[in-house]
């Protein structure tokens, strides 16, 4: 499989026109055509319902455009890499977060690197832990930042300062609002917006007790900001770490017992790494055994 026809299969998903798109990238309508097919012959599936003034992607075709993307991305990442000069570093360092206050941690290092190299660029893929390792392993991103519990064995790995209080965020108006502590008997019946976050669940199963089974799981979330979305007056609690924003009307109450989980800044020993993300790897470690030494 050409890069280029991946390429060519993009641009004729994102126009829904052959034609257009054999205008877009300079080549003829039938020699277009006579790739598109080749793909499909190479890879056994249909990838296009065609039409007779615009074609849409079948439901292979729909999953094969995502993969796509990833490897088009992943060719420009390794050729800006290779590129790069040894009078200064350039490029970009991928990193897959999870949402913890440690992100305030990665952001300092971050503002400190790119005082000594400007030119290095980083983006931000927020995820929960799984999604995160699955784009570990496939070589997505470069490094990973794993909330509390995680299989961190298998990964060169720094454990961050910063460790996160897990609890409710409830409405303002919620009859949950006045309390300053969240115990296990304060949601049973509460229909609760949870981490969708396996590993997640054993650590608040545990926190519940015996309570765990008179809970009622409404809606499992990625990302806290929809979940915050959802929370409502006296409906819904949504069961989160401390975010470090504000959201409007609601608020933040911790759990007692308190609850507190740490995070990891994790990358694979194995992984041939640009120069880039090898400097920021040894930035990571010096800063974090500066930290770690003694002091009188």
């Amino acid at each position: 499989m050409e890069l280029r026809t991946v390429h060519y299969f993009l641009i004729v998903a994102n126009e829904g026109n052959i034609t257009k798109a054999a205008n877009r990238i300079h080549i003829t309508q039938p020699t277009l055509s006579r790739q598109l097919m080749q793909l499909e012959e190479e890879l056994g599936v249909t990838l296009f319902e065609r039409g007779k003034n615009n074609i849409i992607l079948t439901d292979a075709g729909v999953v094969f455009r995502r993969r796509a993307q990833e490897l088009v991305n992943l060719s420009e990442k390794v050729k800006n890499e290779v590129r790069q000069t040894d009078e200064e570093l350039t490029g970009e360092i991928s990193i897959g977060c999870s949402e913890t206050q440690s992100i305030q941690e990665l952001s300092d290092w971050i503002s400190d690197f790119r005082k000594t190299h400007p030119l290095v660029s980083f983006e931000i893929r927020s995820a929960n832990n799984i999604e995160i390792d699955d784009w570990l392993e496939r070589g997505l991103v470069d490094l990973g930042l794993l909330l509390e519990p995680a299989n961190v064995e298998k990964y060169r790995y720094l454990r961050m300062e910063r460790k996160d209080v897990w609890g409710v965020l409830v409405h303002k108006d919620s009859r949950l609002a006045g309390n300053r502590m969240i115990r296990n008997t304060d949601l049973i019946g509460i229909p609760l917006i949870t981490t969708a976050n396996e590993t997640m669940h054993n650590e608040l199963a545990s926190w519940c007790r015996e309570y765990a089974q008179m809970m009622v799981p409404m809606v499992h979330y990625n990302l806290l900001s929809n979940a915050a979305a959802m929370v409502r007056k006296d409906e819904n609690a949504a069961v989160c770490a401390k975010p470090g924003y504000v959201y409007d009307e609601l608020v933040f109450i911790p759990f007692e017992p308190r609850l507190e989980l740490g995070a990891y800044i994790v990358w694979k020993d194995s992984q041939v790494f640009s120069k880039a993300t090898t400097a920021f790897i040894r930035h990571v470690e010096t800063y974090k055994n500066c930290m770690d030494q003694p002091r009188n």
